[in-house]
């Protein structure tokens, strides 16, 4: 079964990087791809980065563009997100998620979660 667990969450200062890492802990499977989602309370789970098994595709959120970056292997089931210039709006839980079919920037195309790791950058 999909397990995901991520790790790499803290508190920084705005202007300051992290690093995000998922990984499947419940084995390998043959993924379509995996993505970076976040939330806050009160919002929706947001679309933050994703990769593509086939191809490798990246897909990033118009609101990190330039400040983050996506990098996997999809095959091991293994996700990072390198977070750079980080900035107040960016505090939220961070979640990694698998796909086996669908439009990787949707919540709805993912079929597991992880538990989220948050990140809290201070102004």
């Amino acid at each position: 079964q999909v397990q995901l667990v991520e790790s790499g969450g803290g508190s920084v200062q705005a202007g300051d990087s992290l690093g995000l890492s998922c990984a499947n802990s419940g084995g390998t499977f043959l993924l379509h791809g995996m993505g970076w989602f976040r939330q806050v309370p009160g919002k929706e789970r947001e679309f933050v980065a994703a990769i593509a098994a086939n191809g490798g595709t990246k897909y990033l959120a118009d609101s990190v563009k330039g400040r983050f970056t996506v990098s996997g292997d999809i095959a091991r089931n293994t996700l990072y997100l390198q977070m750079n210039s980080l900035k107040s709006e960016d505090t939220a839980v961070y979640y990694c998620a698998a796909s086996f079919f669908g439009t990787l920037t949707l919540r709805s195309s993912y079929a597991y979660w992880g538990q989220g790791t948050q990140v809290a950058v201070s102004s």
